[in-house]
Parts: C-alpha cells; structure tokens; sequence
C-alpha cells in the first residue's frame, strides 16, 4: 500500500467513526484544521531537481491530508535570497525553508556537519546514520538552539570537483585559484592556496565569464549542465572530495513545529522522506546521460591527482581537530558521523565495492 492510499483510507476511516458518534466530530475536525505554510528555497526553480524536492514534499503534504495542509513553496529571492532562508525560517518570517545547512556554517562550523563536510559520509552512509544513528536527534538539539526543527528532505550523492579555466595537476596549480565553493568546504581547500567564493547558483556563470572566477563547482552533470559552464571552463574534474553526500534539509520554525497537530507532523516527516529518497534516484537517473552530453559537446573529463586528493584530506583533519578543541557541539556531532564512518566503509568495501567493481569491468569491456 502506498503513502497516498493509506492517508486516504486513514481518512475514511476516520469519516467513519465521526458518523457512529456525533461526540467524536469536534476532535477529528480539530486535527483536520486548514493550514497553509510558506517554503521559501534556496534554490532557482531552474534547478529543478533541487528545487524540485521542496515541491515535491509539498504535494505529498497536501495529497495525504486531503488538500488541508498546503505548503506553498517559494524559490530563491521571491521571499529573501538563497543564503538568507535559515534565517527567515528562524525569525517566523516564513514557517519552514528548504536548503542546504552549510551555507551558514560562517555563523557556526557544526551547520556544514547537516549537510557534508569534506571526506565525511556518503548519501547511503548519511541516510543510516541519520535515521538509525541518532543524527537526527543531534542534529535537532543544535537546531533547537535557533529555534528550528529540522528533516532530512534530499540528497544530491557524491558531486564533481569542479570546472577550472586550466588543467589542475600538481598543488602548485590551485595556488591563487578564485573558486566559487559552497559551505564548509571553503575553510579546507584555502589551505591549499585557493581563494573560495561564495557566490549563488544563478550569479557563478557571470562571473566565470567575466574572468571574476577562475573555476566554480555546482553539484554534477545535470545541474552544470543546465547552467552552462562548461562553455567558459572547459576542464571537469572529479570527485568533489568535499561533498560525499550532501544532505539537503527542511527546517521548520520550532513554535510552528511543535504547534503543527500530529497527524501533520506525521504527514511532513513522511513527505520529506520521500522527497529524500526521491531526490536521489533522480539525480541518478539523470546524471549519467548528462555526462555524456557534456563530454560529446566538448567538456575534458579529469580526476584530481592523488597528491592533491591526500593534501585536502590532510588540511581537513587537521581543521577537525582545531575546531573540535573548541566547539563541543561540533565535536559531538563530528564525533558521531565519524565513529559510524569507520564502521561503514569497512562493510561497504565487503560487499557494495566488490559487486560494483565487477560490475564497471564488464561495461568497460563492453559486456552489458
């Protein structure tokens, strides 16, 4: 049985019971109010994959509640630009955003922990610690602290590394590179001699144009795709090593939150799993023949060389451990993600890797 089908026969159902006793029909219309909320993103509605999500939870919300819980979904600057939806969420300028959490780790590192820091968690590896690791509930004692709650509602899987003016080989070659890098990941890669630019989606091709960039990373194939920068920077390297599975969250004013009756808590906590999961299969599904186009039209297809993937690993333990010395919410979050990733990659690496391994030789070789 689906997630729609059961909502709807739940309500039948509750139908049912208010008609056997006219006593029961106050308390089944109290838990049944209207209630419209507004989502402002942090994200274009260009990007509709990301976007998307955000929608996508909303029209679950609404199917499962017979159209009484309506989220109407705002994107990028029609409420408060991109990197200001936490905050508009927090101060009940809206009552929920959609966004991803280290675009405010300026205000505090263990924001960038919601969503992916450099050589930490996968999305599969993300998923469990976060349902079945007890993420969620930490990660929801530091949102309490601003006055959020926050749900898990996307996933983009491990990114790019990037798309540069000229070949990267060698550590000398990011020395005084103006990249456009999003969230904690900044912090790491100035260690190596870049100098990061946080700059929103719709402003990096401009600047990479106009030469204010010297590279920039988005997400993958079919969001850079769209965006065109393969146009003014030709080379695409890869992994994006700073973003193994970036989770993407929906946070919620807590007196809202926490006002919201059950059955709707319930329905939201639902709809952002399934935009969660969603998210996910679509950047998957699409992704691939992104990459072909991209390379077809032009693009030259990189990986980062093994001295420059050992450096950034090294600047960003090294950043761990300074700021776990002094920010013990951070410490404990950091903590929990990376005694699960232990654990994590020595079971992954028994089964998953073996099988996928076997499998990329026989499509290398032309057998599928």
């Amino acid at each position: 049985m689906d997630r729609r089908t059961f909502f709807k026969k739940a309500g039948a159902a509750g139908a049912g019971v208010a008609a056997a006793g006219t006593l029961a029909a106050p308390a089944i219309a109290q838990s049944q109010p209207k209630v419209t909320w507004r989502c402002t993103s942090s994200f274009p509605k260009s990007l509709d994959t990301i976007f998307g999500a955000a929608q996508t939870m909303a029209n679950y919300v609404k199917e499962s509640t017979d159209g009484n819980f309506n989220i109407q979904v705002f994107a990028s600057g029609e409420i408060v630009p991109g990197l200001q939806a936490m905050d508009a969420a927090a101060a009940g300028t809206v009552e929920m955003c959609h966004t991803a959490c280290y675009y405010f780790w300026g205000k505090d590192p263990t924001w960038a922990l919601a969503t992916a820091v450099p050589f930490s968690l996968n999305d599969r590896q993300m998923n469990a610690w976060l349902y079945y690791g007890g993420g969620n509930d930490l990660l929801n004692e530091f949102f309490a602290t601003h006055g959020l709650y926050g749900l898990p509602a996307g996933n983009t899987g491990v990114q790019m590394g990037g798309w540069y003016r000229k070949e990267i080989n060698t550590l000398e070659d990011l020395k005084g590179l103006k990249m456009r890098i999003g969230g904690f990941a900044g912090k790491i890669i100035e260690k190596l001699g870049v100098v990061p630019q946080q700059i929103a989606g719709g402003d990096i091709y401009p600047a990479l144009e106009k030469g204010t960039l010297d590279a920039c990373e988005w997400v993958g194939p079919y969001d850079d795709e769209k965006l065109g920068f393969a146009k003014v920077a030709k080379y695409y390297y890869y992994p994006g090593w700073w973003e193994g599975g970036p989770t993407l969250h929906s946070l919620i004013n807590l007196e809202k939150w926490n006002a919201l009756p059950k059955p709707y808590q319930a329905a939201l906590k639902s709809a952002c799993e399934a935009a969660n999961c969603d998210m996910m299969a679509n950047y998957d599904y699409k992704n691939p023949g992104a990459l072909k186009s991209l390379v077809g039209s032009g693009a030259v297809l990189r990986p980062f060389s093994q001295e420059i993937l050992e450096a950034a690993f090294n600047a960003a333990m090294e950043t761990y451990k300074e700021i776990t010395a002094s920010n013990a919410g951070f410490k404990k979050i950091y903590d929990s993600q990376t005694a699960f990733k232990k654990d994590a990659y020595l079971w992954a690496q028994v089964a998953e890797y073996t099988y996928d391994t076997f499998m990329m030789i026989q499509q290398r070789a032309g057998k599928l």
